[in-house]
């Protein structure tokens, strides 16, 4: 830990520096040398103080792990000052890459011509560009103040037909309202939470289900918010699953036995929430006789913790029969379930957030998390088998949301050709 707060300093040192570079083209028509010299220490003051002041908290995090006011404060400022200066030395980097073409030019024919001239090689940095990318920078540096004071409660409903061949005819026009990695121990508002709850109660859909990460470390923290939640309900039964961060992995227990008795008080909230929590195991949902297969697993993820058993979920289960899958982490699907020799229609997953920050439009669809995920957002279809992936609904780490809103999935299946 200490060296990763080491490195993140460094680099951090070396950003204000570039940055700096613009500061000083910007004030350097002042009249003023006071005014800029104390322009100056303000500028290195507050960033190797806030740096300081960063490291600190988040080595209060992970040895205390819990996340204070002052921690959370913190993690927001840097992540939205490191943005923010990322795209501000972006634009002083482009001029950069010109200046020293020009001065590449000037010195190859200075050479040729063998003599010597009085005008610098290198071009001086023009106040227009340092302009310019302090506007630009301004952008997301507005995105992500609203990311958190408002975004991260910017909940949004996703609804999706899905047709499949082989569905029950009972289960025409069935509906399902997902949500996922509610991250209990990061809210702040309760009448936002409470407003997301009233959105998800609206859908009054025949099926609620939870895909994990109900807490960020300690079964505590759902505590508060266990009347809020558990007034989702629906006509045939609300479901769950447990996420990475219900197992309190991200904790340094005094014991495997606080870690275990951690994850027993969590289960025990699951059941005080009216939740029905799948562990490697399926429930028959039955309609107008007929029936589909509902599997629950643990948690399965690419280099995260992997508990779930797929094979001991589909246990009893007929082959011929319509499944559908909560499972957290959609690197299962991809690694695990596609390929599975059993079928599975439907499986539902979260974990991902979206990274919490991104851009999608019509034309336009990106967030750095799909550099990690290959499916971090919505449907995605191979091998005759679906996967939808739930931005999720609360938020974790960055105390915000720029672009990727939370979300209340609604998925109605119908019968027929996709």
């Amino acid at each position: 830990m200490q060296r990763f707060i080491l490195i993140l300093g460094i680099l951090s040192l070396f950003i204000d520096w570039y940055v700096f570079q613009g500061i000083k083209r910007l004030t350097a028509d002042w009249q003023s040398a006071r005014m800029r010299r104390l322009v100056y220490w303000a500028y290195w003051l507050f960033f190797i103080g806030f740096i300081v002041s960063f490291g600190y908290a988040i080595y209060l995090r992970f040895s205390t792990g819990y996340t204070s006011s002052f921690t959370q404060w913190a993690i927001n400022a840097f992540i939205t000052l490191f943005v923010t200066k990322l795209v501000f030395i972006l634009v002083l980097f482009a001029e950069d890459i010109y200046r020293f073409i020009v001065a590449a030019f000037r010195f190859v024919r200075h050479l040729g011509r063998g003599n010597a001239t009085q005008k610098p090689l290198l071009p001086e940095r023009r106040k227009f560009m340092s302009q310019a990318a302090l506007f630009l920078a301004g952008i997301p540096f507005a995105a992500f103040v609203y990311g958190i004071v408002k975004g991260k409660y910017d909940f949004t409903v996703h609804r999706h037909t899905l047709y499949f061949d082989d569905l029950p005819e009972a289960f025409e026009g069935f509906t399902i309202t997902q949500i996922s990695d509610i991250h209990s121990g990061s809210f702040d508002d309760a009448e936002a939470v409470q407003r997301g709850i009233e959105m998800a109660k609206a859908q009054k859909s025949d099926l609620f289900v939870f895909t994990g990460d109900l807490v960020n470390d300690h079964a505590s923290e759902i505590v508060p918010w266990i009347n809020n939640f558990a007034q989702l309900r629906a006509p045939y039964g609300q479901f769950s699953i447990l996420g990475n961060h219900d197992y309190g992995m991200y904790v340094n227990w005094p014991s495997e036995a606080a870690q275990e008795a951690n994850l027993d008080r969590l289960k025990q909230h699951h059941i005080e929430l009216g939740y029905r929590l799948l562990l490697d195991e399926n429930v028959t949902i039955e309609k107008d006789g007929q029936k589909l297969a509902l599997l629950g697993v643990e948690n399965w993820g690419t280099g995260f913790i992997q508990r779930g058993d797929l094979d001991k979920a589909l246990a009893g289960v007929d082959e011929n029969a319509f499944k559908i899958l909560l499972s957290h982490d959609p690197s299962h699907w991809e690694e695990i379930v596609k390929h599975h020799p059993t079928r599975v229609h439907l499986t539902l997953a979260g974990h991902t957030h979206g990274m919490q920050l991104g851009v999608e439009t019509p034309l336009i669809r990106w967030s750095p998390v799909q550099y990690r995920y290959k499916h971090w957002a919505g449907l995605a279809q191979e091998n005759n088998r679906r996967l939808y992936v739930n931005r999720g609904f609360g938020f974790i780490g960055f105390s915000g949301r720029v672009g990727i809103w939370p979300e209340i999935t609604v998925l109605e299946l119908r019968k027929g050709k996709v």
